[in-house]
């Protein structure tokens, strides 16, 4: 049976990992090839973007709604 090699990008020492990685708080991954791991970054990067642009995830009310509550507000 191959041994399966996993690689982690280090967020230490920015470069990827694959024989006795960086401790786990340094460590992005692991992923199943070298070339996955150089992207880890951007890939990271990409994932905090679509979180942020989330409305599940986003806990500022958008322009619009805030108007709209203070003329209901006024309404009242």
């Amino acid at each position: 049976m191959e041994d399966v090699i996993q690689y982690w990008f280090c967020t230490k020492h920015h470069r990827v990992e694959w024989e006795k990685p960086c401790r786990a708080m340094h460590r992005l991954g692991p992923y199943g090839s070298r070339a996955e791991a150089e992207h880890a970054l951007d890939k990271f990067a990409d994932r905090a973007e679509q979180w942020q642009s989330d409305p599940r995830w986003n806990d500022e009310p958008e322009d619009d709604e805030s108007e709209n509550d203070e003329s209901d507000d006024a309404k009242a």
